[in-house]
């Protein structure tokens, strides 16, 4: 879909307006400032200037059709011109979204929001004490977000501080994040370090010796300045995909280098792909005091699973989840992805009743993404998926069946190319909710990652400026390097924890 935007030519409106496009479109190009016959809609612009600027949209198609909207905002004197900027962009977005919308005849609950983490906006108003309805208008009126979708922010960020009262007080603690860069197989839609373990041993244990190095590194740099861990998260690829004694090393060297282990308030370990789970590495779970895992169906549709490259059956993912029920996990989550190849509302629900014979404790709903880098998105003609209506009726069957079965919504997050524009959406029975997800959404806290391919988020606690560091991605370059990217986030740490260690 080619779009031809008139009376803008400031570069820096060219992604914010794609983005907003192709929530409309599954491929659009748009250009600034240039007039091309071949268009198949022209929107011309109109930005008046003055206390409260205006902007007036008019979109005309290439039959000649006609749509027109307007927006307006206050944008005082004496701002940045960054600031300013973020203003304009605001009240252009919001006209030109509207043009589409009317155009298209496709609504976007979102908004003109295009970010991955909504309700961090809600949480900042109500973190400086704005009123809900106040907080709820203001959402309404500069995004242009639905009632229904503001109404599902304020479940969420109401759980959230039910959950961790001092959520707004985190800011002088960290979580740790450890990542495991292999899996049996790699899935489809995958685009996280993942690596097939098979026949990489020797990569296996050069990785392994560098992930010890750098938690023994963090945790004397925590131990020497005081400062206590909230939560650590084992994620990869799959965690469960070493060893159970390589495994074991590995959870004796973070309770032997960190911190008050005892007083961390959750630790989480994926085993999300259940053909990697045995007694002997559920015993190694047990023996650390580990009970919160994950166990990823994704699907109960074996045809799926097959067509997704995960080399497990639907009874194994059963089996494997009764397994871990018998040997003492109490807090089990599960993934499931709506809109996978092949996949409707009949086969989602059938995932959703073969769910329901297991009642994990928390089932966390991804609506499925064409990631960039994913198998699934460089041979998209392979992968049928569902339409934007089908998808939005799975939601909707996701919705109902967790408020049936006393499941509360906790976390949320948005991705890119996501099917119908929806979300990703964390449900948990009460007090089972994964603090490490509401942490990382809503980006309170520092999190330090260790190990190939992890990503660092350092927040400043005095700021809140965030600052990302990542470890390279595959297993070799770490294996180089670990120590180097040690020393690094050291060095950011003392920076970013100055004040508080005078």
């Amino acid at each position: 879909m080619k779009i031809n935007i008139i009376g803008i030519e400031d570069d820096r409106f060219l992604r914010p307006l794609s983005l907003i496009a192709n929530l409309f479109f599954e491929e659009s190009d748009v250009a600034l400032g240039e007039v091309e016959t071949d268009a198949d809609a022209k929107i011309e612009f109109s930005i008046n200037y003055g206390k409260l600027t205006s902007v007036n949209a008019s979109l005309t198609t290439r039959e000649g059709a006609v749509f027109l909207a307007d927006a307006e905002k206050e944008i005082p004197q004496g701002l940045s011109e960054k600031e300013a900027f973020k203003l304009l962009k605001n009240v252009v977005s919001r006209a030109y979204l509207t043009v589409l919308q009317d155009w298209t005849g496709i609504v976007q609950k979102w908004g003109i929001l295009t970010g991955v983490r909504p309700t961090k906006l809600l949480h900042k108003k109500m973190h400086e004490g704005m009123e809900k309805q106040a907080a709820h208008h203001e959402l309404k009126e500069q995004y242009l977000i639905s009632d229904e979708k503001i109404e599902l922010m304020q479940q969420i960020v109401d759980r959230q501080l039910a959950v961790i009262p001092d959520f707004y007080d985190l800011k002088n603690e960290v979580s740790i994040y450890i990542g495991i860069p292999f899996c049996p197989t790699k899935c489809a839609y995958c685009t996280f370090p993942a690596y097939a373990i098979n026949g990489r041993q020797g990569s296996v244990d050069s990785f392994l010796g560098g992930l010890h190095h750098e938690i023994r590194q963090i945790g004397d740099w925590l131990k020497r300045n005081n400062i206590k861990i909230t939560t650590v998260y084992y994620g990869g690829g799959t965690p469960t995909s070493i060893t159970a004694e390589e495994m074991d090393m590995l959870y004796e060297e973070v309770q032997a280098s960190f911190p008050d282990v005892e007083k961390i308030r959750e630790v989480t370990v994926e085993a999300g792909r259940p053909d990697t789970i045995t007694p002997e590495k559920l015993e190694v779970l047990k023996k650390w005091s580990i009970d919160r895992i994950s166990i990823n169906p994704q699907s109960y549709i074996q045809e799926t699973l097959k067509a997704i490259g995960r080399h497990h059956t639907v009874e194994e993912t059963v089996d494997k989840f009764h397994l871990a029920r018998e040997m003492g996990m109490n807090n089990i989550n599960m993934d499931l992805i709506i809109g996978l190849p092949g996949e409707g509302t009949k086969e989602f629900a059938h995932t959703l009743a073969e769910s329901e014979k297991l009642m994990p404790e928390s089932l966390t709903v991804h609506t499925l993404s064409f990631k960039r880098a994913s198998e699934m998105t460089k041979n998209k003609n392979k992968y049928k998926v569902a339409d934007r209506s089908e998808i939005e009726k799975m939601m909707g069957m996701a919705e109902a069946w967790t408020k049936q079965h006393n499941y509360v919504p906790y976390y949320l997050y948005r991705q890119k190319n996501i099917l119908g524009n929806l979300e990703n959406v964390g449900y948990s029975m009460p007090e089972q909710e994964s603090l490490y997800n509401i942490i990382i959404m809503e980006e309170q806290q520092t999190i330090i990652g260790l190990g190939c391919g992890a990503s660092s988020k350092f927040i400043d606690p005095e700021t809140g400026v965030i600052t990302q560091f990542s470890n390279p991605k595959d297993p070799k370059s770490y294996n180089d390097s670990f120590a180097e990217y040690a020393d690094k986030k050291i060095e950011i740490l003392d920076s970013l924890f100055k004040k508080a260690l005078l």
